[in-house]
């Protein structure tokens, strides 16, 4: 599953990759791997971008269209 929404979120808030990866403390490469969908996010990792952005989980997998 590709999560479409953190990447937009992310590019919305002009971060890159690696200002993420440093929040959430992992590398680039994981968080590239989550945005691409090659590998699942954590539910703590979901927790943590829903607090960063402001939003919901639901919102970030795509179960709402309400931020």
């Amino acid at each position: 599953m590709k999560y479409q929404r953190i990447q937009n979120l992310r590019e919305d808030a002009d971060l890159t990759q690696k200002e993420v990866s440093q929040y959430l403390h992992i590398s680039q490469r994981t968080y590239s791997h989550y945005e691409n969908g090659t590998r699942n996010i954590p539910v703590e990792m979901l927790s943590r971008l829903a607090t960063y952005y402001g939003t919901t989980i639901d919102y970030l997998v795509g179960r709402t269209d309400v931020r």
